[in-house]
């Protein structure tokens, strides 16, 4: 064998480092700018943001935009996109109210038909985007408006003039599956430990944290699932190529335009599950509801390292950049800082998330 042969061989067989395959993570940006985010907030918050009711008080919100980044990173390593979201959010909620009050269906009838209601609008962009060949940013762009003037439209239409639609806390008051989709769980669990002393208490003994929010739970449960899908499965091979090149996908057998469709109605029905939860929790259907979320979750998507060009992200990068939102959004209420800074900071740090992922993976792959 000949001395450039060996080496050639030598290249193919060698071990990659622990540190580059961690720097070809795409959640190595997200992990860094959380850490960032919780120092800055552990040096100016006040401690009480860091007790388990403040942790918890700071996860929910991150947990509702969180379930709606997950279904946004997946579209987009596909490589699409979908403003919509935001729109599903309250359109979606809308029909849920509608069903539960007006109709006076269970919540196991009521909950999949809102689900497949969102489920065929997200087919319906998919379509439209796969058949027509638009780009999904401007196709769901105008799903964007048309969803959320029909939801205004419609809830005043039905209510007679107002844009909320009341009375969905006493329709599902008693219904089985309440529990699972509102409120919080272990109630029984945090009263336990605070009867001992291991949580803090009011002066009346009560747990200040009375239960982990449902959101919350979901929201671990949809991430694992989502980074199961990705890294184990075939279908989640196929969504990596979707995004990476989809012609050269498409000539090596892979159902591109399904895996697209597929990933429209999966994003369309996080939005649609966000609305269910918020709805039962604040026991009105509102037509403003989920307004500028469609950013929010494809902001927290990039800061987890999900690329514009499709190919490259992670489930865990999203679920980390929106507890950096959650953290974000509810912390600044613990300093002495303006509500108001908020996106400023949001901004600052999807900047800076963007400009460290872009750096570290050219470092990791070698492009210039």
């Amino acid at each position: 064998m000949s001395e450039t042969n060996a080496n050639i061989l030598d290249e193919r067989v060698k071990k990659e480092s622990a540190l580059a395959r961690m720097l070809k993570r795409p959640e190595l940006g997200a992990l860094g700018g959380f850490i960032l985010v919780f120092l800055f907030f552990l040096l100016t918050a006040d401690s009480s943001m860091f007790t388990l009711a403040g942790t918890l008080n700071w996860l929910q919100p991150a947990a509702q935009i969180g379930i709606l980044a997950i279904g946004a990173s997946l579209l987009m390593i596909g490589g699409e996109f979908d403003l919509s979201l935001g729109s599903m959010v309250a359109f979606a909620g809308l029909v849920f109210a509608l069903l539960v009050v007006n109709t006076g269906l269970p919540l196991i009838i009521a909950i999949p038909l809102t689900l497949l209601v969102a489920g065929a609008i997200g087919m319906i962009n998919g379509q439209i985007v796969i058949r027509t060949g638009l780009p999904s940013f401007i196709v769901t762009l105008a799903f964007l408006y048309a969803l959320r003037g029909l939801s205004l439209v419609l809830v005043k239409w039905i209510t007679g003039g107002t844009t909320q639609m009341r009375g969905v806390r006493e329709a599902v008051e008693g219904d089985f599956l309440a529990p699972i989709f509102s409120g919080d769980v272990f109630g029984g669990l945090f009263l336990w430990l605070a009867e001992r002393g291991w949580i803090a208490t009011f002066a009346n003994g009560t747990p200040k944290a009375t239960g982990i929010p449902v959101e919350i739970i979901w929201f671990v449960v949809i991430t694992l699932l989502a980074t199961y899908v990705l890294v184990r499965t075939p279908f989640g091979n196929w969504i990596f190529a979707a995004g990476g090149d989809a012609n050269a996908a498409a000539n090596s057998g892979v159902p591109v335009k399904l895996v697209k469709t597929v990933l429209f109605i999966i994003t369309a029905i996080c939005a649609a599950f966000v609305a269910i939860t918020t709805v039962m929790d604040a026991g009105t259907a509102d037509s403003s509801r989920g307004l500028l979320k469609e950013f929010e979750a494809i902001i927290a998507a990039v800061i987890g390292g999900c690329l514009l060009t499709g190919g490259y992200g992670s489930a865990v990068g999203a679920f980390i950049g929106s507890l950096i939102f959650g953290m974000v959004l509810i912390g600044l209420t613990y300093t002495g800082f303006d509500q108001d800074w908020y996106k400023v900071f949001v901004g600052g740090i999807l900047l800076v998330a963007v400009l460290f992922n872009n750096y570290v993976r050219k470092r990791a792959t070698g492009e210039r």
